[in-house]
């Protein structure tokens, strides 16, 4: 057996003195195994889902979605009331964004933010309000644009100069007045990926600092825009106070001086807080995150003299992030010889870089546990692998599993809720799985799988009759 000493192991992974605990800081509060040793999800055996929906299969809590959704909005909430201001939390839906977790988080006080056309219609089929919405994106096409401002859309969230003239335009031309934040970029270089980091200066992102005035003073030239504030957001998978608190420091410089020209109402601060996706990692607690980050934007006003503006914050991982674990079936075991006599299992599961690019993407870690039963004899070092046609295709890369995990197993991956829906691909022509919401001892498809005839139908030389779906 290998011990986190040897070098195939990297320092963060540890040893499980049971390996069939269920970290909570990784898993749902209504994770937990039965009697059998069968992981349970909101009451319901993992192997009873595999069985009713088949696998791979993407299970999201309804209640772990809720009661995060919730304890943003009341943690920012107070926290902004301390300060003599209020606090607005958006959903970024693209963490994972469905009809069905659009109406929970909405429920829970939440607003939504989307990015894209079919993001947007999205929520107003889920029947949000459009004054709830705001609209990213570095991108946005004339058409999107026209589409947000037909709506009513409460916010866009502006990212060049070329997108002010092309709300000037469309404003002029539909007599109307679009709300409008600046995204600015503070300069502020999250500790995470370099391709989750948004807020240094070479990316594609918003405005510099020294540019963002000029913005804004072509912005209230405009009548049909309504200058409302600014924007910043400095990365994902955060932890700590420290990254925020610089970046608000230095946006409240330019509010400030933005603040001699006319109002500057609102100040957005993003999100990007981290979740746990292995028993090691330690997120900041939410009601922590909320106090610190807007006592940080309270001292910064008072330093100027200036007042705390109303404040917004996006997160999207915090709240859906550890409502989903995703199952998968086991379909071949291998133990592969490595120098120094040492060795590592190789499991492969039915889905894999389809079902969650994360890790080929962005070398992401996840952890995994035995779900159809209890494991027994010792923790093996494992990696977890898809059933693509590529060496890259790694669901879990570094885990200790059961020495006994055989074909025919479930194994299930958690905090699988954000971004591996949204990333989900058709590689090697591999169908999508389905998403099932449970709460309550009861489930449903929100989304549901594709079929081979689904993946096939796009194929204009295919006759898709007869295709066994």
């Amino acid at each position: 057996m290998l011990s986190p000493a040897d070098s195939l192991v990297p320092e963060w992974l540890v040893v499980p003195d049971d390996v069939n605990d269920l970290p909570s800081a990784v898993w749902p509060a209504s994770a937990a195994r039965d009697a059998d040793g069968v992981i349970q999800l909101a009451g319901i055996p993992a192997t009873e889902l595999a069985q009713t929906y088949g696998t791979p299969l993407l299970v999201v809590d309804e209640d772990e979605v809720r009661s995060r959704a919730r304890a943003f909005r009341l943690a920012f909430d107070a926290a902004a009331a301390d300060h003599g201001t209020t606090a607005q939390v958006y959903y970024a839906g693209k963490a994972l964004l469905t009809t069905t977790v659009a109406r929970w988080v909405i429920d829970e006080g939440l607003r939504i933010d989307v990015c894209t056309r079919g993001e947007l219609e999205v929520a107003l089929a889920a029947g949000v309000a459009p004054a709830s919405l705001g609209f990213h994106g570095n991108n946005k096409s004339v058409a999107e644009l026209e589409r947000a401002v037909d709506v009513g859309i409460g916010t866009i969230i502006v990212d060049s100069a070329i997108e002010i003239e092309r709300l000037a335009a469309i404003t002029a031309r539909t007599g109307t007045v679009q709300r409008v934040l600046v995204r600015v970029i503070s300069g502020v270089h999250a500790e995470t990926h370099d391709f989750l980091a948004t807020a240094h200066e070479d990316q594609k992102f918003g405005f510099p600092l020294a540019e963002a005035e000029q913005a804004v003073a072509r912005i209230r030239e405009i009548p049909g825009i309504e200058f409302a504030g600014l924007h910043c957001h400095i990365g994902s998978q955060i932890f700590g106070v420290a990254g925020f608190r610089e970046s608000a420091a230095r946006v409240l410089e330019l509010h400030a001086t933005l603040l001699e020209d006319g109002p500057v109402p609102q100040l957005n601060l993003g999100g990007g807080f981290g979740i746990a996706y292995t028993s090691v990692d330690d997120p900041t607690p939410i009601e922590t995150l909320a106090a610190e980050i807007v006592d940080a934007v309270a001292e910064g006003c008072e330093a100027r003299g200036i007042a705390v503006p109303a404040l917004s914050f996006e997160p999207g991982r915090a709240i859906v992030g550890t409502a989903g674990v995703t199952l998968y079936e086991v379909g071949t075991t291998k133990d592969v010889s490595l120098d120094a006599g040492t060795s590592r299992r190789y499991i492969s599961v039915d889905g894999g870089m389809s079902d969650n690019a994360r890790p080929a993407l962005y070398g992401a870690q996840f952890s995994a546990r035995l779900a159809s039963r209890a494991g027994v004899g010792e923790a093996r070092l494992s990696r977890v692998v898809g059933k693509h046609c590529e060496s890259g295709d790694i669901v879990v890369d570094h885990e200790f599993l059961p020495a006994d995990v055989s074909p025919g197993d479930l194994l299930a991956v958690p905090a699988t809720g954000a971004y591996c829906a949204p990333l989900a691909s058709n590689y090697n022509h591999v169908p999508r799985p389905p998403i099932v919401a449970v709460r309550d001892g009861r489930s449903s498809v929100i989304v549901r799988g594709e079929t081979i005839a689904d993946v096939l139908a796009r194929d204009t030389g295919i006759d898709a009759t007869g295709i066994d779906r």
